[in-house]
Order: structure tokens, then sequence, then C-alpha cells
């Protein structure tokens, strides 16, 4: 019971502090949302390329932002002597990450649901499946940025090295992930690597709902494989989480 009130308590910190930063606010609501707009009066001319590749890119900006947004918070929480200060109190590792997990979860879901919300209603998307997996698949992309960006912040000094990752651990991801060419067209080499990492099947569920009026078997296996990628990342946050900042 005590570590249950202890993972509550952190996760309500958390949306306390974050409740109270207008820029980081901004940056989880707001910047998707105007990005995604930019691409639809970017191609307001030519709806079919917005139809085509919206869906994919509403899979990278919320996974993008809560990456970054995750990763130096935590580390922020880490350099600033927070975390070692809770860890020293009777609370299982697990339990901790867990109350940032589902405080930064929290935001990731209403930031997920805006967006796809104002793609789909706002912007007139149009897919042929139906609008709730590609809201799913949003959502847990920005649950997969949430757990890598708590992985990922055990690693860094500072909030520089935090942002260094982007490079470093978010862009390939983008770039062979399928957002711009199909993985079957690619080298071969590049084409195993992208399927070993969790942007891919993201990406790819989101783009056969454009083209499949039914959810297919090769979007559910996607879904699940995000999925694991969001339970792994945790795992290996609780697994790499010291109780000394060095």
């Amino acid at each position: 019971m005590y570590h249950i009130r202890a993972t509550i308590a952190t996760t309500r910190r958390i949306l306390q502090q974050l409740s109270h930063d207008r820029r980081t606010i901004a940056l989880i609501f707001v910047v998707p949302c105007v990005l995604l707009g930019l691409l639809r009066w970017l191609f307001d001319q030519n709806l079919t390329v917005f139809n085509s590749i919206a869906p994919a890119l509403l899979g990278v900006f919320p996974f993008v932002v809560m990456f970054l947004v995750t990763s130096i918070t935590t580390l922020r929480e880490r350099t600033g002597g927070t975390m070692e200060r809770l860890m020293a109190l009777p609370i299982a590792k697990f339990d901790l990450l867990v109350g940032y997990m589902i405080a930064f979860g929290i935001l990731a879901v209403f930031q997920a649901l805006l967006a796809s919300l104002l793609l789909l209603y706002g912007f007139g998307l149009e897919v042929q499946g139906p609008d709730w997996f590609l809201i799913i698949m949003a959502l847990a992309d920005a649950l997969l940025g949430t757990a890598l960006g708590l992985f990922v912040s055990a690693y860094a000094r500072s909030e520089f090295q935090a942002v260094q990752f982007m490079p470093a651990f978010v862009i390939p991801q983008i770039l062979i992930g399928g957002l711009l060419m199909p993985l079957s067209q690619m080298p071969d080499l590049l084409e195993k690597i992208a399927y070993c990492l969790p942007l891919t099947y993201a990406i790819d569920a989101l783009n056969l709902i454009v083209h499949h009026a039914d959810i297919t078997a090769d979007a559910w296996r996607d879904l699940l494989v995000v999925v694991v990628f969001v339970l792994g990342a945790l795992l290996l946050g609780v697994a790499t989480l010291r109780r000394k900042s060095e």
C-alpha cells in the first residue's frame, strides 16, 4: 500500500511541476498541432499527398516531443537530487519509475488525442480504416516516446547530452522507418535494421490504416510490437536506474 501511495504521489508531483511550466505545456500540446497545421497548409492544393503522409507524421510528432520532454525532465529530477532523495525512501525502483511513466503517460494520451482529433475532424484527414485505430496508434507512439525518454535519461549527464540523443537515437528511426521510402525499396541491410526499430512498426500501422478499410493482421502486429517496446523500455529503465547520481 505504501508503494502505491508513493507512486501516486510521484505522479501528482510531476504533473503539478509541469503544469507551472508554460513552455513545456506548449511544447507538448501546441507544437504537434501547429506542425500538423503547417503540413495541412503546405498541401492545401494537393490533399492526396496530405492524406498519404499525415498519418505517419501523426505518429512521429508526438513520439519526438514526448521523448524530449520525458528525457530532459527526468534528467533534471536526477541531477537536481530529487530522484536520489526519493530512492532513499523504502520504495522500489519499479514503483518510482511507474510514477514517472504514469505522469508523462497522462500528458502523452491527451497530446495524442488532441493531435488525432484535430487531424481527423479539423483538417479533414481521410483514411480508409477506422478512425479509432488511428487514434490508438497515435497514443501508443506517444507512450513509446515517453518510455524511451525515461530509458535514455539514465545515460545523459546534462540536458545538452539528453538532446544529443535526438540525432543518435530518434532521427535514424525517422529516416529508415518507412516515412521517406518504403522498406522494400531500401538496401537489404537498412531494411533489416529498420525492422529492429519500434518507430518502423508505428509508421507501418498508420500507413496501413490509410489504405485498408479493415484492420489487417499486420496492423495488429505493429500495435503489439509497439506495446512490447513500451514495456521493454520501461523495464530497461528500471534496470538502469541508479540509486545515486554520478
